[in-house]
């Protein structure tokens, strides 16, 4: 039997962990009525990483995202966020904004500029603070550090309203020698995301060609953010971005056993940190571990997904522990996948609630009992296919509709 690949989590791993990565976060006074709350981060690579990336889909694409969408194919150097704000849907001012952060980076850092990506999560709208947003480009880029630390403090300086960090670090080896996968993430609402998370970032020691890299980071998402859904909306400022600098040492060619490992720990970390950012959705009381299998494509089964994942109905049931199936058929018959309703069936925990698209007698007690865990599973099974996804969302609470009756009071 061919022998698994060796690869551990590292404790209180980030952003940082890999080899040749500094960050920072700092206080520059972005966000609303504060000086308290740290709101601008900067990760930098100390060589020229190859990076990929994957976007927003949305047609109101903030000005961030549009120049680093256009410099995701250079070698990068840094990346510098702002919370608090998203720089989003304020005309050329914005782009000539999110431009001069940039450019501030690159006088700093001593870097092209060309060599900088840009981003920034908050309220759309809004002019960005400028005179702050330099001296915290000044700020951060004086306290870079390759510590936990650092990566702690960027990974906090990009929160909106999410409660914690959220932040993960991978180890492997290729023969004798090691190398490691970081990331941080942020994201609580407004997200369903198409292409990409909120924010969301990787960065590895290993030396990795980017056409490669970006075939992979794609596939990475596909089975991680792009399967989650808080409230089924997509924003002006997704972007999921990794970075490959190649300070272990190590290269990983298609050919080798390298990539494959390599692939693996990639959609682990991007798993791990959509996981992280369903678990903190706002005001969620309820995460939904939900497995559609028996599909005959990926397409097909992420469409039931969040079909069933963005009912209104389906999220209030599930907040309500109320085993109300029905609802999970009516969406999955609207999503707009040709199935046969009649091969269904459906299960709440290891719990058969409906076989062959009808009802039958099942437990009442035994799936009021799953109801009741902070972790709910769901299993669809089509029977029409070979293709199996996991998919995550939550329920819908008071607490959701309170955050974001008064986001801007």
């Amino acid at each position: 039997m061919e022998q698994k690949p060796v690869v551990e989590k590292i404790p209180e791993g980030g952003i940082t962990s890999p080899q040749g990565f500094q960050s920072a976060g700092v206080c520059c006074g972005i966000k609303n009525n504060t000086n308290s709350k740290k709101d601008l981060a900067m990760i930098f690579s100390e060589e020229p990483a190859a990076a990929a990336g994957v976007f927003t889909r949305n047609l109101f694409q903030a000005a961030p995202v549009i120049i680093s969408r256009e410099r995701i194919n250079n070698a990068i150097q840094a990346i510098v966020i702002n919370s608090g704000n998203a720089n989003a849907c304020v005309g050329k001012a914005g782009y000539q904004d999110a431009l001069e952060m940039g450019t501030i980076t690159s006088q700093k850092m001593n870097v092209p500029e060309e060599s900088i990506l840009i981003a920034s999560t908050g309220p759309i709208g809004q002019r960005l603070p400028m005179e702050k947003v330099r001296e915290g480009i000044a700020a951060v880029s004086s306290e870079l550090t390759p510590s936990p630390e650092g990566g702690d403090l960027a990974a906090q300086a990009i929160l909106t309203t999410d409660t914690t960090i959220k932040k993960a670090a991978y180890r492997s080896w290729i023969g004798e020698r090691p190398f490691v996968v970081g990331g941080m993430a942020k994201g609580s609402g407004m997200i369903c995301p198409d292409m990409a998370t909120m924010l969301a970032y990787i960065t590895t020691d290993l030396g990795v060609d980017r056409l490669m890299l970006q075939e992979a980071f794609g596939e990475a998402a596909s089975r991680s953010f792009n399967l989650i859904s808080v409230d089924g909306d997509t924003s002006t400022n997704d972007m999921a971005v990794v970075l490959a600098n190649g300070s272990s040492g190590l290269v990983i060619e298609r050919e080798n056993s390298g990539y494959e490992l390599f692939c693996h720990i990639l959609r682990e970390i991007c798993r791990d940190l959509a996981y992280q950012i369903i678990y903190d959705g706002e005001g969620a009381t309820k995460v939904i571990s939900l497995t559609v299998k028996g599909a005959p494509g990926y397409a097909e089964a992420k469409k039931i997904a969040r079909a069933v994942l963005n009912s209104l109905l389906v999220k209030t049931a599930f907040f309500g522990e109320d085993a109300n199936w029905g609802r999970i058929f009516a969406a999955m018959g609207y999503a707009g996948v040709p199935f046969d309703p009649h091969k269904v069936d459906l299960y709440m925990g290891s719990c058969k609630v409906a076989s062959g698209g009808h009802n039958i007698d099942f437990n009442e007690k035994e799936v009021l009992s799953i109801l009741q865990n902070k972790e709910v599973f769901i299993t669809i099974d089509l029977g029409i296919g070979t293709e199996e996804i996991v998919a995550w969302g939550n329920d819908l609470s008071y607490e959701y509709v309170t955050i974001n009756s008064e986001y801007l009071t």
